[in-house]
Parts: structure tokens; C-alpha cells; sequence
């Protein structure tokens, strides 16, 4: 069953005066076209890989590379990448915190999310997600074989895939116990020789003398006023993505004491001062 945290402290809604309206519009306007032109190249691509390269995904990882680096640049958040991201046979494990961290994660590096059902339905986001390769799945334990047999599928076709074993957004400034129960197919023996698992942080910086937890979008946040906020804001922070050493599923005991090593690898790039 899927779930939502909740924290009892909500932060203060900055007031957005006639200036902040205006810089969403700036903001707001260039970025409904990117997308719009982002979802028109992903769709054409995707067509030309399945005529051309047997429905191999070898185009649209770029073009979701580039429109979320251009999503970033128009929205004004700074972005870096700390470590090196695994190559193919590896799967990617990360915190979650908020819808940009789709953005970041594939602007550092782009990789197929494996993705809660509910997202495809999320304006602009929802068909990206789609176009890109998004693997949906319901959180559901009735529906846990095939979701995993699913995944298994896709990484022995190559895809690196990316999911958020917290199962919900956070604050962004703590990480929950992992679910164990998608780790499992890290260790299936249809996996190719070499396959590794890679923890990977997500940490945002807010904005000057805004709340820490700015960027962060959880509990009953809705989308709409979160974006209106992030458009709105008259100065803007960063992120930065921090990829780990990856690790042979092998070297752990089980699932459990795999998405355990894994959980405290990602909390503690969350703890570490930024470089």
C-alpha cells in the first residue's frame, strides 16, 4: 500500500506580491514551452527508436538529459553532481524529497525512474515521465511479483533504473527506512555478471534566508501553490546529486540488509557539509 509522511511542523508559505507573480510568469512561461517542445522530441525519438533501433532507448535518455538541465536554467536553481554515476548492469537508489528531484537526478545523469502509478497522472510532469521511459508501478504487495518481474526485464535489457525506497516524499532533511520489498529483484540470477546497486543523495540548498526546506514538497502540499512558490521566489538555491560507490547485491546478506546499507550510505550524503 502506498502512504504519505506527514511532519506536524509545516513551513511558512512565503507572501507572493505582485513582483513574485510577475517572475512566475518569466519563469513559468519558457518552461510550459520546454516541456511542451520536450514532450514532442521524446515522442518523436521514441518512434525512431522503435523503427530504427528495435525499441532500444538510445536517444531519449539525451533529449531528457538536456530539457531538464534547460528546466533548471529557466527556473534559476544551481545544480552540481558529486561522484560518478554507474554504468550499465546497475540500478540506482535514492532519497526523495520532491518533484524537481526528477529534474536533478536527470540532469546530473539520465537514468528510466521507476515511479508510483499516481505520477503519470500529474500535469506536465505525468507525460515526460511517460515519453522518458518511466517504469510505473502500483504500491501494492498483491502486485509485488509482477513489479519486480518487471523491473528485473528492464535491467537485463540495459536500463539503468532509479527508484525511491522511502515511498513518499520528505522534508528533505531526513531519510526513512527503505522498503525492502523491490530490492529483492537485485538479486535475481537473471541479472547480468557485474550488476551493481548505487546509492545516490539528493540534497537541496534553499534559497538565501528562506526555509531550509524550501524545495521540499510532502504531506498535502499541492502541486499547483508548490510550483507557484518555486516560480515565484526572488532569489533561488541548488541542488546537488551525490552518487556513491556502488555495491554487488552479492555482498549483502539479504534484500533487508541491502536497502539497510544502502539507507545509511544515501542519509549520510544528506549529513555531509556541502563541498
Amino acid at each position: 500500500m502506498s502512504f504519505t509522511w506527514y511532519s506536524e511542523e509545516m513551513p511558512d508559505e512565503p507572501a507572493i506580491g505582485i513582483a513574485g507573480h510577475a517572475r512566475a510568469v518569466r519563469r513559468g512561461l519558457p518552461l510550459a514551452l520546454l516541456v511542451t517542445a520536450a514532450l514532442s522530441a521524446l515522442l518523436a525519438a521514441r518512434l525512431a527508436e522503435r523503427v530504427a533501433l528495435r525499441g532500444a532507448r538510445r536517444l531519449t535518455p539525451r533529449i531528457a538529459k538536456w530539457s531538464c538541465r534547460g528546466a533548471l536554467w529557466l527556473l534559476g536553481i544551481g545544480h552540481g553532481r558529486e561522484g560518478r554515476p554507474a554504468g550499465p548492469p546497475a540500478a540506482l537508489v535514492a532519497n526523495h524529497s520532491s518533484w524537481l528531484d526528477i529534474f536533478a537526478i536527470n540532469a546530473a545523469d539520465p537514468v528510466f525512474f521507476v515511479s508510483k502509478a499516481e505520477v503519470a497522472s500529474w500535469p506536465g510532469i505525468g507525460p515526460l515521465a511517460r515519453a522518458a521511459g518511466t517504469l510505473f508501478i502500483q504500491r501494492d504487495r498483491r502486485q509485488s511479483q509482477k513489479q519486480r518481474d518487471a523491473m528485473i526485464e528492464r535491467m537485463r535489457r540495459g536500463d539503468r533504473l532509479l527508484f525511491f525506497p522511502e515511498g513518499t516524499s520528505t522534508d528533505g532533511r531526513r531519510v526513512l527506512p527503505f522498503r525492502t520489498t523491490l530490492f529483492s529483484a537485485f538479486f535475481a540470477p537473471e541479472l547480468p555478471d557485474g550488476f551493481k546497486v548505487q546509492p545516490v543523495t539528493v540534497r537541496f540548498t534553499a534559497p538565501p534566508g528562506a526555509d531550509p526546506r524550501f524545495y521540499a514538497w510532502w504531506g498535502s502540499m499541492g502541486f499547483g501553490q508548490h510550483l507557484l512558490k518555486v516560480l515565484a521566489a526572488p532569489g533561488q538555491g541548488r541542488v546537488d546529486v551525490i552518487y556513491h560507490e556502488p555495491h554487488a547485491p552479492a555482498d549483502f546478506a539479504d534484500r533487508k540488509a541491502l536497502a539497510a546499507g544502502a539507507e545509511g550510505i544515501v542519509r549520510s550524503g544528506l549529513d555531509a557539509e556541502p563541498s
